[in-house]
């Protein structure tokens, strides 16, 4: 299991239940696939070309980011081992 842990609260429920009312149904088939994939991976080149994975700049350096829907992404955080803190952003 590569995800440790999930910061957002509704991406929590939805990753551990299978569903949540604080992710927005246009969002829940792209997120519960986005999260999956990052509890399967074993190092960030497993993320290339999938969702429109990205490394963020400047002061968040170090989270990448995966598309949701339209200005929604998954960000996370690898240490090289585990993807952590889990977020769901609207960063645009």
């Amino acid at each position: 299991m590569a995800i440790k842990s999930i910061s957002h609260k509704g991406l929590r429920q939805l990753f551990e239940l299978g569903q949540s009312a604080k992710v927005g149904a246009s969002m829940k088939r792209a997120a519960i696939d986005i999260m999956d994939h990052l509890d399967a991976i074993t190092s960030l080149q497993d993320c290339v070309g999938v969702r429109h994975f990205h490394q963020l700049s400047g002061a968040r350096k170090g989270v990448y980011a995966m598309h949701v829907t339209g200005n929604h992404r998954i960000t996370f955080k690898w240490d090289g081992e585990h993807v952590y803190r889990v977020n769901l952003e609207d960063y645009h």
